[in-house]
């Protein structure tokens, strides 16, 4: 029966709204006070019903909440024959729910879509190369699946063959779609705009990106943040304290009506609602965005970061070696090209492969014998020449003379943070590459916005040498720069910051960055960094765009204030509402509850701003 009430809760307030309509119908134009008092009374009755329900299961719990209060009000309001109060106040109370039902949907609404956006089906190759339509959960790791234009990729996978445009959105955030074709990587949950593909499934089910995503939002929306916490502890004793503050007031004052409204406009629920409410719109607008904050408590940490520490490579910078700058000492460039490209090729070495990117189409020669020199590079037999392709080391070894112009060459290319790519053909020096990993575009920006967000500090730690880390600092404007760092110094320096009362964030990548993600009070990682530092970090950029880095602070900041603000609303709605009441002759009960109710939906109503949050770019 219980269950049964509850689930026509809305039900009643309908008809609990039409009598009250038919009450003051009959009073005001038919002057029938015998309708208008039973139509009240039963509308206070089946008004009261469900919230009584409520309550009673509230206390088994050993809870004191806010039906337990409106309950008590309303039956007392009834005995003493105050029908228009008790059937006024139960309507705006149920009527309120089930608004406030709504609008929270509507806010939870950001994070359904993502669970809406699962795939469900896959065509999974079966015998003879034929395609079957199969539930997404029969799909096992090393199937070949098949994805038609329009169709959500089952999941994250291998592009085998074809070539087409994927809508990225559901995962990065970024609503351009991305060009793939043979052996690249495709996501669960984004959508085939045009073409064919055909993918090798690598991650099936929770344990693709998306349904780490899913996962992810749903604990975050779980969890509970600092300010949560001190709520529902607060509320815990509040609720108890009206009703013993009504008590009270009603022996001293002799007056029952009194006593029964303090404890209508003394009800918490805006303090309750308000900053659960702020907390999931913050977090459905990061997942909209691309970023992923791993709940409450994160967001209450990130808006007080004062300093942030980066990972260099992979983090401020593409991680991706490639040539930056060259010199060349010959007339004929084109035969030496294709005399380093085919030499290249017959390595694997990370400088190799930025070389052969760089020259991209040149003519092949046949490499007849190579040596591989350990700490120096290589030396071959090209088109009958003899060609070293290597460092200073090499060319000293090889008797290659470096004229002051070379050497000055050189000198420049490692002040400006380069590994060094000479090729001599014959004893002779031909060309000068200077390669490294590039600064992410945009990244300086970006850090000038974190700058304007409040953060003090911008850190680089890196594995490399200090002269590199030196010279990307400069670059890029930050606060200091540390070269030659282990893991566990990384940790130690953190810690060190910690110590000295900073709230510290740290970006990273990769594996080794998984001490600092951990340590710091905010570990942030990039969406393209590995497993272990993405579950070890609170904050995930999924497509690994920097640029999302000051949206997620801002977002977190907003959010904070946002709680702050619906905080004070609902203290001040409160405290207006007892002070009317014992200042004032217009404050009754039904007054006090629409008021209640309205406090209720500015709060949640405030909270939803957050779901079209933009970073305001010209503040910047």
């Amino acid at each position: 029966m219980q269950r049964f009430i509850l689930k026509k809760k809305n039900h009643i307030t309908l008809i609990s709204g039409i009598l009250i309509i038919l009450a003051f119908t009959s009073k005001l134009a038919f002057k029938n006070i015998d309708i208008f008092i039973w139509a009240l009374a039963i509308a206070s009755i089946l008004g009261v019903t469900p919230i009584a329900i409520q309550a009673y299961q509230a206390l088994r719990v050993k809870v004191v909440s806010i039906d337990v209060l409106v309950t008590i009000a309303v039956v007392g309001a009834f005995f003493i024959k105050n029908f228009e109060e008790s059937a006024i106040v139960t309507f705006l109370f149920l009527f309120g729910a089930y608004l406030e039902q709504r609008t929270l949907n509507k806010t939870r609404s950001a994070i359904k879509e993502l669970t809406e956006m699962a795939p469900e089906t896959a065509l999974k190759q079966i015998e003879k190369g034929e395609f079957r339509e199969v539930d997404v959960d029969e799909v096992e790791a090393g199937d070949i699946l098949l994805v038609k234009t329009g169709a959500k990729v089952p999941v994250d996978g291998t592009v085998l063959t074809g070539e087409g445009h994927i809508n990225e959105a559901s995962i990065t955030g970024e609503s351009i779609p991305v060009n793939k074709k043979k052996d690249d990587k495709v996501f669960a949950g984004t959508i085939l705009e045009n073409g064919t593909l055909q993918i090798l499934a690598n991650r099936v089910g929770e344990d693709t990106t998306f349904g780490k995503i899913i996962e992810l939002v749903e604990e975050a929306q779980d969890s509970k943040s600092e300010a949560e916490r001190f709520i529902d502890k607060f509320s815990k004793y509040y609720t108890p304290a009206v009703l013993v503050f009504s008590i009270i007031v009603g022996l001293i004052s002799k007056d029952i009506e009194l006593a029964i409204t303090i404890l209508v406009l003394g009800c918490p629920g805006a303090l309750v609602i308000g900053v659960p409410v702020s907390n999931v719109a913050g977090i459905g607008n990061g997942a909209r965005q691309g970023i992923l904050l791993k709940g409450s408590e994160v967001i209450h940490d990130f808006s007080n970061v004062d300093t942030i520490v980066f990972d260099k490579t992979g983090t401020l910078t593409i991680g991706n070696p490639k040539v930056a700058e060259k010199e060349i000492y010959t007339n004929n460039i084109d035969e030496i090209l294709g005399y380093l490209i085919s030499v290249e090729k017959e390595s694997d070495h990370p400088l190799a492969k930025a070389v052969i990117e760089h020259i991209g189409d040149a003519p092949a020669y046949t490499v007849e014998k190579t040596d591989v020199i350990k700490g120096g590079g290589i030396i071959a037999a090209v088109n009958g020449h003899r060609v070293a392709v290597g460092n200073v080391s090499l060319m000293e070894q090889e008797d290659v003379h470096l004229n002051k112009k070379a050497r000055k060459d050189i000198a420049s290319f490692e002040e400006n943070g380069n590994s060094i790519v000479l090729t001599a053909v014959d004893g002779e020096l031909k060309l000068l590459m200077g390669i490294r990993d590039q600064i992410r575009p945009g990244v300086k920006e970006d850090l000038q916005k974190l700058k304007k967000l409040g953060v003090k500090n911008l850190v680089v730690l890196s594995g490399d040498n200090q002269g590199t880390v030196d010279l990307v600092a400069r670059e890029l404007g930050l606060t200091e720069a540390y070269g030659h760092m282990l893991p566990e110094d990384k940790s130690a320096y953190i810690r060190e910051l910690q110590n000295k009362g900073h709230i510290v964030a740290f970006v990273g990548d990769g594996v080794n960055d998984s001490p600092s993600l951990a340590l710091a009070q905010i570990g942030i990682a990039m969406g393209n960094g590995t497993d272990v530092a993405i579950e070890t970090s609170d904050v995930v950029l999924m497509n690994s765009d920097f640029s999302r880095l000051p949206h997620a602070l801002a977002l977190t900041k907003e959010t904070a204030k946002n709680m702050l603000q619906n905080i004070i609303i609902a203290v001040g709605v409160v405290l207006f509402l007892l002070v009317s009441l014992f200042f004032s002759e217009w404050m009754n009960m039904s007054i006090g509850m629409l008021v209640h109710e309205g406090s209720i939906l500015v709060v949640i109503l405030n909270g939803m701003r957050l779901l079209r949050y933009k970073i305001d770019l010209g503040q910047f």
